[in-house]
């Protein structure tokens, strides 16, 4: 193989080949008939059609040339010759590469080996592409050139043109699905004075103009709630939340989430929703109910199974189900068994932090299929409506699928005194962290209501076999080289 540095001198040699045969190589507007995609789809013997794409496969057969043009919907087969297409215009193609861009108009017609094709009528060089494209057959292998070089990546690799355009369509049907039982989307600001409705750390910036810090949000929660106080029945929003926090297989500091609130419902009705929506989704978009994930040799290594109904458990079950006896130790009694079954507890982990803990470790990493863990301790949830039969613990759920969380739901809380003392003690006693317009708001009268958050790119991961959380985000953050 010729060194990089002489590859894109015979391209360099190339452009300036097409520039004195009058051919401009970064061209101008072409119209189309569409996108390769539509393209093939409106395939007719002899009829006339118009495309545009890059080259990505090249066969010499002298006289006459075979091509894939291509885009990001897909490729199509041109055949090339020189009677058809002219003198000037063939030697012009003889200095187009791999990679490059051209558009073509022609007709459609059928080769012997029975492939829909375009027979090409006349070219125009579109782009001339001076940096050669990964190997066909190896594509981009490097995780670093995958993440950091995505546009390479989408050009050589079919598996993550496949994970993205699935990721499109599922954020368009999530949209569809929650707009067709009316739900009204809206929009709430990105930069907050009080990040709220998580417990998490916020990035901060600041505003010239009117002097103060603001902060990217953490959550549209607190701004969702106000608008079922304002009248609104169904909401939702589905947009970027920041979080200051490490990155990891399944986080990266900024993220797509969906929230969504239904008036007079409570953490059941949403429950079904979710399982409702992410069952459609399985469906329409990914080809069944049974999701297989493989490793990089393509072998399956485990199949989510989404067939309704979804397993629905307490959380103190599930506790006692992985370490039984478990709510009659001691504080000290539970930290011995900790440390027995190698679970490493900080020292000044509080008890309901101990239990998390166990939970996290021995049953949400385990679960496989969906698993709705429900009433979970208070302490964990301080936005949620307490259980009227047990005051321990909040009417919630936390959907579980492949190992980790997918949707919180709850019954929220609409109890402006309570919600009050809660944040308090969310908040340490700080008084600055709390959000008094947000309380104010809730005087003010807020229904009864359900709630779900879905992580948007965590669903993606469940629903098309992606393993890192980077797989599915077109530019996720990375670490400066």
């Amino acid at each position: 193989m010729e060194p990089i540095s002489d590859l894109l001198a015979i391209r360099r040699q190339k452009l300036d080949a097409l520039r004195e045969g009058g051919n401009e190589p970064f061209g101008q507007r072409f119209d189309t008939d569409g996108s390769i995609a539509d393209v093939r789809a409106k395939f007719e013997e002899g009829k006339a059609v118009r495309a545009a794409g890059r080259i990505t496969a090249h066969r010499d057969m002298g006289k006459s040339r075979f091509l894939d043009l291509s885009d990001i919907t897909g490729r199509i087969q041109l055949f090339l010759h020189a009677k058809e297409v002219g003198d000037e215009a063939f030697a012009a193609f003889k200095q187009l590469d791999i990679g490059d861009w051209m558009g073509v108009t022609g007709e459609y017609f059928t080769t012997k080996t029975g492939e829909q094709s375009i027979r090409v009528k006349t070219l125009t060089v579109l782009s001339k592409s001076l940096r050669p494209l990964p190997e066909k057959w190896h594509g981009v292998q490097d995780p670093e050139t995958k993440y950091r070089q995505r546009y390479l990546d989408l050009v050589a690799n079919e598996e993550s043109r496949d994970i993205f355009m699935k990721r499109i369509a599922i954020v368009r049907e999530i949209r569809n699905f929650l707009q067709d039982r009316g739900f009204f989307e809206v929009e709430t600001p990105m930069m907050q004075a009080i990040p709220g409705g998580a417990a998490a750390q916020p990035f901060k910036t600041h505003h010239n103009a009117l002097g103060m810090d603001l902060f990217l949000r953490i959550a549209p929660e607190l701004y969702l709630k106000r608008l079922l106080v304002g009248g609104f029945p169904k909401v939702f929003e589905l947009n970027r939340n920041f979080r200051n926090e490490g990155l990891s297989r399944r986080h990266n500091p900024e993220f797509t989430m969906l929230e969504a609130y239904w008036a007079f419902a409570d953490f059941e009705v949403m429950a079904e929703l979710v399982e409702e929506m992410v069952c459609h989704l399985a469906e329409s978009i990914c080809g069944g109910l049974k999701i297989e994930h493989k490793d990089a040799d393509g072998n399956v290594t485990k199949t989510i199974n989404l067939s309704r109904p979804w397993r629905r458990a307490r959380y103190a079950d599930l506790i006692e189900g992985v370490i039984p006896g478990w709510y009659s130790m001691d504080s000290a009694a539970r930290r011995a068994k900790c440390e027995e079954i190698h679970l490493d507890i900080t020292h000044c982990a509080e008890d309901f932090e101990v239990t998390q803990h166990v939970f996290e470790k021995l049953v949400e990493e385990k679960s496989i299929d969906p698993l709705y863990v429900t009433h979970c301790p208070k302490e964990l949830v301080p936005l949620a409506k307490q259980n009227s039969e047990n005051s321990e613990v909040v009417d919630v759920y936390e959907l579980v699928i492949n190992g980790q969380e997918i949707s919180p739901g709850y019954s929220e809380l609409n109890d402006p005194d309570v919600q009050r003392a809660r944040l308090e003690h969310q908040s340490g006693g700080e008084t600055q962290k709390l959000d008094e317009d947000f309380l104010h708001a809730l005087e003010y009268g807020m229904p009864p209501a359900g709630g779900i958050g879905i992580g948007i790119d965590r669903l993606v991961m469940m629903l098309t076999g992606a393993e890192s959380i980077r797989d599915v985000i077109l530019f996720p953050h990375m670490r400066s080289r």
